[in-house]
């Protein structure tokens, strides 16, 4: 009777530390999403090109600038937390970045939503040159530490 008794509040302390136990979530990254290309073009490859597929490839370079542009002082790579870069982890902070984030998915939804209905109507040189600016901008996240004064 004692060894059952025994048996019994060992189980119900391991169940009760378990279930009442704060479990740690992992931490939020700063940048999330798509953020980079697999290709890089030139203007010749963009030239060759339909219209639809350079429809496609404005639209990726336009998410991965949107995921990773307004961050740029926080990281320039995904991976980064608020912990590694030192900033307070509270309520308010999480609540803070989670809003951005959730922010940051209802501006490229719209966006994407408007380019989809009217982006189709623009010249496809303007549209080429478009996404070789974008390249080039994503380009120069290479080198955005070579900025950095510390």
């Amino acid at each position: 009777m004692k060894t059952k008794l025994t048996l019994f509040t060992l189980i119900l302390t391991l169940t009760c530390s378990t279930v009442f136990s704060q479990k740690k979530k992992d931490p939020i990254n700063m940048i999330s999403g798509k953020v980079n290309i697999s290709k890089y073009h030139n203007h010749d490859e963009l030239n060759k090109k339909t219209k639809g597929e350079l429809l496609q490839l404005y639209s990726e370079r336009i998410e991965v600038i949107v995921n990773i542009l307004p961050n740029i002082a926080f990281a320039t790579k995904p991976g980064i937390t608020m912990e590694s870069l030192g900033i307070p982890v509270t309520k308010d902070n999480k609540k803070a970045l989670q809003e951005n984030r959730k922010a940051s998915v209802e501006y490229f939804d719209s966006t994407i939503a408007f380019q989809e209905k009217i982006l189709p109507y623009s010249d496809t040189g303007d549209l080429i040159a478009a996404i070789l600016f974008y390249e080039e901008t994503l380009k120069s996240l290479h080198t955005y530490n070579d900025y950095k004064t510390d």
